[in-house]
């Protein structure tokens, strides 16, 4: 329960209790059921009441508000009941979809961070109960990089509640840490891999060990418009960031498999490299059952992912080139700390050098 200490002044200067003494306010709260209750005094008037929270956190918001209240107003009034999360993502969808003026990926991030989230028992609380316990309780199939999907969506969710009037303050939600990539696909891994592949996805990965270029983003969205047959370079028009628009290289294994395609498709001028066979959109835009099949097939470890391929390309041509710079620009990076993460140096070269010490 709120509790209100009361102590003596030779010369008081600050608000008094009926008893004559100071008062000096202890923010509790008492727990009756499933909601926590405040009671407090303020200008030697009490207020008690529910705060109409289950959760700690949301109470002490409110708690706070109700002081505030009290010692502006004299008076408290709660507001209306906040919607549940999963009333209000429909609202959110809509200003995503419609309204937001945000790129088509990111509006493609925030639906399946949603996905993620109407799973969970978070989509069915009450916005100004969501506390950032609560996020952090949350679990998710796959790893960091999808939990952190659906908590930035959260974290978008409230953050827009809060500059629409539907919340008073948002709670910080925190992401998870996303481990580095320790796994690369070399030469030897491609090699198992290729027999199960069939010609999409063993262009793609021959594409990635090659070029450098991610796989969703940039690879899937290939255009023969932007190829330089002449030049053997293919340009990277779109891109995860502004500075992810740059030439790459085509290698002759590349070029053939361009090539192939090429004439397949009837040598058109403009299109896209990897059509899709069906759905709604016009290319390709995932290849994730297929590579964990041809994974398993190849008896391969789970961690290793389709992007491990763009992993390898950072890796082999720092360790070839030594050039940090002309990796980053390559790969697409805004900066140097995130090519550092690609290089794979480590053991191999530490073990030539301790190699030599024999005596």
């Amino acid at each position: 329960m709120m509790r209100l200490t009361c102590r003596r002044t030779s010369k008081p200067t600050g608000e008094f209790h009926p008893c004559g003494y100071m008062e000096e306010l202890t923010m509790a709260l008492q727990k009756r059921g499933d909601t926590y209750h405040y009671h407090f005094w303020v200008a030697g008037k009490r207020y008690r009441g529910s705060t109409k929270q289950t959760s700690l956190a949301a109470a002490r918001r409110v708690e706070s508000l109700l002081v505030a209240q009290a010692e502006q107003k004299g008076e408290i009034v709660l507001s209306k009941r906040s919607p549940f999360l999963r009333e209000f993502s429909e609202k959110f969808l809509d200003w995503v979809n419609n309204k937001s003026g945000l790129q088509q990926r990111t509006k493609e991030y925030y639906a399946n961070g949603w996905r993620l989230l109407a799973e969970t028992d978070i989509a069915g609380m009450r916005m100004s109960e969501i506390a950032r316990d609560d996020a952090l309780s949350l679990t998710f199939p796959g790893g960091a990089a999808n939990h952190n999907n659906a908590l930035r969506t959260l974290r978008r969710m409230l953050g827009k509640a809060e500059e629409w009037k539907i919340l008073r303050a948002a709670p910080k939600i925190k992401l998870v840490q996303e481990k580095p990539r320790s796994r690369v696909i070399d030469e030897a891994i491609e090699a198992k891999l290729r027999p199960f592949c069939d010609q999409n996805l063993k262009d793609v990965l021959m594409i990635m060990r090659d070029t450098g270029m991610r796989n969703r983003k940039e690879v899937f969205l290939m255009r023969w418009e932007h190829v330089d047959w002449t030049n053997n370079l293919y340009f990277v028009y779109e891109s995860k960031t502004p500075k992810g628009r740059r030439f790459v290289p085509i290698s002759p294994r590349v070029r053939r498999a361009l090539e192939a395609r090429h004439a397949k498709q009837k040598k058109p001028k403009a299109g896209w490299v990897f059509p899709a066979r069906r759905g709604k959109s016009e290319h390709l835009t995932s290849l994730h059952k297929q590579f964990a099949k041809v994974r398993k097939q190849a008896g391969l470890p789970d961690d290793l992912v389709l992007y491990c391929a763009r992993h390898g390309f950072g890796t082999e041509m720092y360790r070839e080139t030594k050039n940090l710079f002309a990796v980053m620009q390559v790969m697409g990076h805004t900066a140097v700390t995130t090519t550092m993460k690609y290089q794979h140096q480590g053991i191999e070269e530490i073990a030539k050098v301790a190699s030599r010490r024999t005596q």
